[in-house]
């Protein structure tokens, strides 16, 4: 009986080196851009302004205008695939449920548990895509699950935080869909995906906006626009872009987990900015535990990825 021997896999290439390291420095830069979120979300200007049944919403709508406005001029080749419905959908709902989180729990709550998206884009990613993990990825998994265990134990104990908390697990599925959705769509232009998905959130939520906005007077005056453009162009659309080419070049999986390091410095901005302000809260300690499980696996699971590379020069 002829023994058949396992089909090995074929070694990297250079070039398949360095498309990857490619991959992940954009998705890294993506992750610091998205990181002053709370910069602008939890900025007073703001904060005074709306109510925070209303403010997730409006803050929602304003930044996908001007991010809007930063990327259609960009777009070179429009495409059409089924696909595009969905993940069009499904991007108006994250933007929706993410703005509320942060608008009821604070930046630092929303973001962390907006990151729970890596363990459901590592389930779904294994187990229907079938792509390849190691087992840094499951350590992942496991602190991520640990982390966010953490932050719900506690968090769902007050009223207030109990809605942030709800909006932001929220957030973390429909923010894995994203992903998923972009990574079945690398195929076409990432500048016309990002652009058409900000598109559809802005005219989806365009009726509310204009309709409260004539009924309350509330509509952006003075500083808020500087602020709102620079919301929607440099934290939503810029970095959107960058994480959809990165997506090209690294699985779905690896660039969630590598979109951790954004929660990290959320709450470093949002303290720089306005911890003088009347306004501040400062997130609990519970949030800081809970994020540092999740960043001990991600430590975990790419620490090992650099040394790797470095052994093998």
């Amino acid at each position: 009986m002829r023994r058949v021997w396992p089909m090995q896999k074929a070694p990297q290439t250079a070039d398949d080196v360095a498309s990857k390291l490619s991959g992940r420095l954009l998705v890294l830069v993506a992750a610091v851009l998205w990181s002053t979120n709370g910069f602008f979300g939890d900025a007073p200007i703001f904060k005074g302004y709306w109510d925070d049944d209303i403010r997730g919403i409006m803050l929602a709508f304003w930044r996908a205008v001007f991010a809007s406005l930063a990327l259609v001029p960009m777009v070179r080749r429009p495409s059409w695939s089924p696909w595009l419905i969905p993940s069009s959908l499904i991007f108006v709902v994250m933007n929706v449920t993410f703005l509320n989180a942060m608008a009821y729990g604070g930046p630092t709550t929303a973001i962390w548990l907006q990151n729970t998206a890596p363990g459901w884009v590592f389930l779904i990613g294994v187990f229907v895509f079938r792509e390849r993990v190691v087992p840094r990825d499951w350590l992942l998994l496991l602190f991520c699950v640990l982390g966010v265990g953490f932050i719900l134990l506690f968090g769902l104990q007050e009223t207030k935080s109990a809605k942030g908390v709800i909006w932001g697990v929220f957030g973390g599925l429909t923010y894995a869909a994203v992903v998923l959705s972009l990574r079945q769509l690398r195929g076409h232009d990432a500048i016309w995906l990002i652009a058409l998905n900000l598109l559809v959130t802005a005219v989806a939520l365009s009726p509310f906006v204009v309709l409260h906005s004539v009924e309350h007077g509330d509509w952006p005056h003075g500083w808020q626009w500087l602020y709102l453009a620079a919301f929607g162009m440099l934290q939503m659309g810029i970095p959107y872009v960058l994480f959809a080419r990165g997506l090209q070049r690294i699985a779905g999986h690896e660039a969630s987990g590598i979109t951790l390091l954004e929660p990290i410095l959320v709450p470093v901005w949002v303290f720089l900015a306005w911890h003088n302000s009347p306004l501040y809260e400062s997130p609990k300690w519970w949030i800081f535990v809970g994020g540092g499980l999740i960043l001990i696996g991600l430590l975990v699971r790419y620490f090992g990825i650099a040394r790797r590379q470095v052994e093998s020069k």
